[in-house]
């Protein structure tokens, strides 16, 4: 890279914006299943599944994210598990977004009136064709404008991946700073792509509630 900021370096932020995005919808999508499950646990009749899931998502949302990635990435590496930086920081952030999803969908789940999961056990229907037909399609519309607002900050959260060395959008535009000695400008696109990113789920996230809220009066 030159000292010189033209193409090639805001093609460069762009291959970090990518790596961003990818991050990010890995992220979101493994943690939503995992989330799901960590969600029903916490909802379940067993007393130990939801002491267990309690437990993880008490870890993961009482740890801060960059420690989990440094464990992640060289905590299994002392025991001779060696990730490459693309593999830790993936996992590290699905482990993450499944505590938190987990959590706010347990929050949905537990917000539905009792008398619906009541009433389609009384029609016969078995657990999962309860949790299917009935609780979960209304519990997940409930958790939409939180879920679509944990997105932003899980986008927002990939900048911490430089910790183990990924290359993500804002490791992108430290190396660009560095290169070029124009951190106002580097970091003034960066946070611009951040926004046109961030701001329209925000926007998004703030309309579904508006909504719902007008819907519950």
């Amino acid at each position: 890279m030159s000292n010189q900021f033209g193409w090639a370096q805001f093609g460069f932020l762009l291959t970090g914006l990518q790596w961003t995005l990818l991050l990010s919808a890995i992220a979101f999508a493994g943690g939503g299943v995992v989330g799901l499950l960590v969600a029903l646990g916490r909802t379940a009749e067993s007393a130990l599944l939801r002491r267990i899931t309690a437990g993880y998502i008490a870890v993961f949302q009482g740890t801060p994210l960059l420690m989990q990635l440094f464990v992640v990435y060289y905590g299994l590496g002392l025991i001779g598990l060696r990730l490459p930086a693309w593999s830790a920081v993936a996992i590290g952030f699905t482990l993450n977004a499944s505590a938190f999803l987990g959590d706010i969908w347990r929050g949905a789940i537990q917000a539905l009136p009792k008398g619906q999961s009541e009433a389609a056990s009384a029609l016969g229907l078995h657990y999962v064709s309860r949790m299917k037909d009935v609780v979960l399609p209304q519990a997940l519309r409930i958790a939409q404008p939180a879920t679509v607002g944990y997105l932003v900050q899980l986008i927002k959260g990939t900048s911490l991946a430089a910790i183990v060395g990924f290359i993500e959008l804002a490791r992108a535009g430290q190396i660009v700073s560095n290169q070029t000695f124009k951190p106002i400008l580097v970091f003034g696109i960066v946070g611009a792509m951040y926004f046109f990113l961030c701001w329209p789920l925000s926007l998004y996230s703030a309309r579904l509630e508006a909504r719902f809220a007008a819907a519950a009066r």
